[in-house]
């Protein structure tokens, strides 16, 4: 599968060790057995929050090191480890090819970074499903997203997966429709001088919006600034 570049192989695994986390120089479909290197929780190029280290660093100290005595402990593991399983894809993206072993199943399948679900192969999708290259832009009449093969698109689209906060998707509507409000206005009034001081402080706050939004999306998707116009 290429996307922009073939993604890293991970695997997500409770090892009784410091870190869940196996990658191989293989490639993605890979068996289990050729994940042999470590990759740190705390490794720069995952980019983990504080938050999501320390939920797989719990999960995996919680396997008992003799393994499970009981179905019903062991399901619950399993569980835990499949939600952060699905936190870590997302948080990755495409960049990397997240599997997560299934101890009670035994099993390693993919784990989307969008859809959330399990697949037995790394390109189930065929091409990518969400965007990946984002753009924070305002305009006149317009949503205050871009994504190639996407136009224009709304911060809670569910085709885009974003999985933005509450308080972020009001924060860019809004942002869209103080645009359209200036723009309405300057229709009435052909004021060049409060529309071009609109446009400076709905600038300031677009820039701010896109950090935002980089930070919410984490690592696996790019998110660039646009302007307004």
């Amino acid at each position: 599968m290429t996307y922009d570049t073939d993604p890293r192989p991970l695997l997500i695994r409770a090892y009784d060790d410091l870190s869940p986390l196996r990658t191989t120089d293989a490639e993605a479909h890979a068996d289990i057995g050729d994940f042999a290197r470590d990759v740190p929780l705390d490794d720069p190029g995952l980019g983990l929050s504080g938050d999501l280290a320390d939920r797989l660093d719990s999960w995996n100290r919680a396997r008992p090191p003799g393994g499970f005595t009981t179905r019903a402990v062991l399901r619950k593991h399993v569980e835990q480890g499949l939600e952060a399983a699905r936190a870590l894809a997302r948080h990755l993206g495409p960049a990397w090819a997240v599997r997560y072993w299934d101890e009670r199943h035994r099993t390693a399948k993919f784990v989307c970074w969008g859809c959330r679900r399990l697949h037995w192969t790394v390109d189930a999708h065929g091409a990518p499903p969400y965007p990946v290259h984002i753009v924070v832009e305002g305009e006149y009449k317009w949503l205050p997203l871009r994504a190639e093969e996407f136009g224009d698109f709304a911060p809670d689209d569910p085709a885009a997966a974003l999985g933005l906060s509450d308080d972020l998707i009001a924060a860019l509507y809004q942002w869209a429709k103080d645009i359209d409000a200036v723009m309405e206005r300057w229709l009435t009034e052909r004021d060049d001088a409060a529309r071009d001081a609109a446009y400076e402080r709905l600038d300031r706050e677009g820039r701010q919006l896109t950090r935002r939004v980089a930070r919410a999306l984490g690592p696996g998707r790019t998110v660039t600034y646009g302007g307004v116009g």
